[in-house]
């Protein structure tokens, strides 16, 4: 759930399941979000983690974001991404022995 806080943007989020596993928490997770407007190009991220199952405290961190000219390009952690090329060359080297074995 998402509200304002003066100029802070406060996403608070809950019900994670004993699927999710970041950094070794549980399904009682708890994360608060929260997005500071420092300037024209920085924005604060700011992030409160809790999780009395796998932490004896909470405990925050936060990182400045900057603004970039760079291009950005969307990181999705889907399943085989990160493991592209040892899929391609393990489908390269099974092609190899067919070929080499006179099957298409």
């Amino acid at each position: 759930m998402g509200h304002w806080e003066g100029d802070t943007l406060v996403i608070d989020t809950t019900n994670f399941t004993d699927q999710t596993a970041w950094l070794g928490s549980s399904e009682a997770l708890h994360l608060v979000e929260r997005l500071t407007r420092l300037s024209q190009d920085t924005i604060l991220y700011r992030v409160t983690v809790e999780d009395p199952k796998t932490w004896a405290a909470p405990w925050t961190f936060e990182v400045p974001w900057t603004q970039s000219d760079r291009k950005l390009f969307e990181y999705a952690c889907q399943e085989g991404n990160t493991d592209l090329p040892t899929i391609l060359r393990g489908a390269r080297t099974e092609e190899a022995e067919a070929a080499k074995n006179g099957q298409r």
